[in-house]
């Protein structure tokens, strides 16, 4: 089924907030699908491949992280959180699940109808620099979204592939972790630098042969991270 970058899913058991929602992003020439509870509203991600999944932690039936965790392990559909918790492990945990933004409630509907707007221009495909890249048994193929190592495909979110490709773009030169969410978050003050960081260490995971000891993707102390300007050693 073809992605329609019009179609947004909320998955929120408010039916007042949900309508508030709604109706802002309808203003702005989105159509929305509203479900009440996690189970329809996973299904629902599932059938309709919305172009952005709004997302409530609080749901009955499965809450908001596990169908963070769920969708991330199966697609790259971009998903806000949606939720009254405020607390920084909340953020982290979200983030580390797989979301590109975190709204806090009580929140402002024009703000969160622009930071949808910022995420759907930030998780298209990059089509700039359609020269292939390669790393060793790495490789990144912008015009086809594509990362391969070993030539196996490798699933990255779609914040891990904008991440890799930034890096990987300007080997050796250092980004600090403030330059790296300019790369994400366009409301960067929104945003813990912490963010960055469990992005890192999840790419590690898919790339590095030892993510304990990483030599692809280096940090660089008390700054940020480079990629490697050293082709490892067949």
């Amino acid at each position: 089924m073809a992605k329609d970058m019009r179609k947004i899913l909320i998955i929120e058991d408010d039916r007042n907030t949900a309508t508030l929602v709604a109706t802002y992003l309808e203003k702005d020439g989105y159509f929305t699908l509203v479900e009440n509870d996690g189970v329809k509203g996973l299904q629902a991600a599932r059938k309709e491949q919305p172009a952005l999944v709004i997302l409530d932690l609080m749901l009955p039936g499965i809450d908001g992280l596990e169908i963070c965790r769920r969708l991330r392990n199966e697609s790259n559909i971009p998903i806000l959180m949606l939720t009254a918790r405020e607390e920084e492990i909340d953020r982290v945990l979200g983030f580390s699940l797989g979301a590109d933004d975190y709204v806090v409630k009580p929140f402002s509907p024009r703000e969160l109808v622009e930071r949808v707007k910022a995420i759907l221009r930030r998780t298209q495909p990059v089509f700039t620099a359609p020269r292939i890249l390669n790393f060793g048994r790495l490789q990144l193929d912008p015009e086809k979204h594509k990362v391969t190592l070993d030539r196996e495909i490798i699933n990255l979110t779609t914040s891990e592939y904008k991440l890799l490709y930034t890096l990987m773009t300007s080997p050796g030169r250092v980004f600090s972790r403030a330059e790296l969410l300019k790369q994400f978050y366009e409301q960067e003050e929104a945003v813990i630098e912490r963010v960055i960081d469990v992005h890192i260490n999840k790419l590690r995971q898919k790339i590095e042969a030892d993510p304990g000891n990483p030599t692809t993707i280096k940090t660089v102390r008390g700054f940020g991270y480079c990629f490697s300007d050293h082709e490892p050693t067949p």
